[in-house]
């Protein structure tokens, strides 16, 4: 039964973030279509952007309201305003109006409005329900939030997604082809059709948003579900009970007799946040390693991969996007059995995921020209570079959240809320450097030259 109840939170896991990342990996698809072309991109990074005042919303009325905020409530209709919004996407994504004398994808940029509403809200309502389940549960949980990245990522990949082939154009120096000895060659891309629709792409999101749906019912009403869940405070507890609770507990413990004189008085608090276990310079520790290490791995990292990737070819790209999308869940399955809380320990492996982007960040500066560019070790290692540094800090973020998930509801609900807040600072700050500024130029992965290869 328990085997059941980790497929379910698993499930529960690939619906918080299921939806944006199918559109990020469809956006190819999708830009032949819209009026507002490869600006597509750009329009989805705000309105996530945006979106967040969903979980600040819920976040502030946690602080000055709490109580008062159906975290049940939020979720089933988070849920089913993602569901409404696939269905939706599939009939109205390609529907276009005017606006300010421009044909705009107004129906898209919408329906791509809510679901990032529903995911961002997400993070502060999926994790925090968490902790009605007992602790392993919230590793599970974990490993459906990577696979709500590979799951799409794989259809897609199905779907013929990104696919090209390089394709020789002849050029004649004389505008007269018939004389071969002037003709040149130049390798252009040619992307291959997708092998199905994106109708039908949009169809399979909504399918998987019912499927999450599906497991959230089960997990709340399951009678085998619900003996799982944990017997630590249940935030739906009336606060008279509650208090009830801890007055028994505190009196039990009172009336257990002292083993030896020489056991000392109880450990003062070291700081009022949670249980008091960690120093308030550790929580900010915590804290802003949770913030640091979601602003590289949601934001900053991604806005450059294919400028790091692409130099070395079509494939150095897929396999980079396909094995660092596996090596999130991977490393959270890896969690499950080898749990750690160890702040030395993650600030280790911190310090080795930031030395990891700093590499795959300076390959996409030297872009078209990267390092090792033309030979199988610079693929092998900017592969490599991806994986490693995707894995290392799925690692961290699961250590993380097994140690606020003990300590409490409330810091469940500031992970979250500090997740939003390294993402969103994450994309402000990449944002203007790879739009505005443009730091980053694109390699060709059929015609890359250089006037020295590295």
């Amino acid at each position: 039964m328990a085997l059941f109840v980790h497929v379910l939170a698993c499930l529960f896991g690939m619906g918080s973030w299921v939806a944006i990342n199918g559109m990020w990996v469809e956006l190819p698809l999708v830009v032949s279509e819209a009026p507002e072309g490869w600006y597509l991109p750009s329009y989805l990074s705000i309105l996530i952007q945006l979106a967040n005042f969903g979980p600040l919303f819920v976040t502030l009325m946690h602080k000055f309201q709490p109580g008062k905020l159906n975290e049940l409530v939020v979720i089933y209709t988070i849920i089913i305003i993602g569901i409404l919004a696939c269905l939706f996407l599939t009939f109205f994504w390609k529907v276009t109006t005017i606006v300010a004398g421009a044909s705009r994808s107004t129906a898209l940029l919408i329906l791509m409005f809510f679901l990032s509403i529903v995911d961002c809200t997400s993070s502060v309502t999926f994790l925090p329900f968490m902790m009605r389940l007992k602790t392993p549960y919230l590793t599970t949980y974990f490993i459906g939030e990577g696979l709500s990245g590979l799951a799409p990522g794989l259809v897609a990949l199905g779907q013929g997604i990104g696919m090209l082939q390089c394709v020789n154009r002849s050029l004649s120096a004389n505008n007269e082809s018939s004389i071969n000895e002037n003709e040149a060659f130049k390798t252009e891309a040619h992307y291959l059709p997708a092998n199905f629709s994106a109708e039908v792409f949009f169809l399979f999101l909504s399918g998987m948003m019912i499927v999450c749906l599906v497991a959230f019912i089960l997990l709340n009403h399951l009678p085998k579900a619900r003996r799982e869940h944990s017997n630590e405070m249940d935030p739906r507890q009336p606060k008279t009970i509650v208090k009830q609770n801890r007055e028994k507990n505190s009196q039990t413990q009172d009336e257990k007799p002292m083993i030896s004189s020489n056991v000392g008085p109880r450990k003062k608090l070291h700081s009022s946040f949670g249980t008091g276990k960690y120093s308030w310079t550790q929580v900010i520790f915590i804290f802003v390693i949770l913030a640091w290490v979601n602003a590289l791995t949601n934001a900053v990292l991604p806005s450059v991969q294919s400028y790091s990737c692409l130099p070395y070819g079509n494939t150095a790209y897929h396999l980079s996007a396909s094995l660092s999308a596996l090596a999130n869940p991977l490393a959270c399955f890896i969690a499950m059995f080898l749990p750690n809380r160890s702040l030395l320990l993650m600030g280790g492996l911190v310090l080795t995921g930031t030395g990891i982007a700093c590499y795959v960040m300076a390959m996409a500066v030297l872009s078209p020209c990267p390092l090792l560019l033309n030979s199988h070790p610079g693929v092998l290692l900017i592969v490599l570079s991806w994986v490693l540094f995707v894995g290392t800090l799925s690692y961290v973020k699961v250590m993380i959240g097994i140690i606020l998930r003990d300590e409490g509801h409330s810091a469940l609900v500031w992970c979250g809320a500090t997740v939003q807040l390294g993402s969103m600072l994450g994309a402000l700050t990449m944002f203007p450097l790879v739009n505005v500024y443009g730091m980053f130029q694109s390699g060709d992965p059929c015609n890359t030259v250089c006037s020295a290869d590295l």
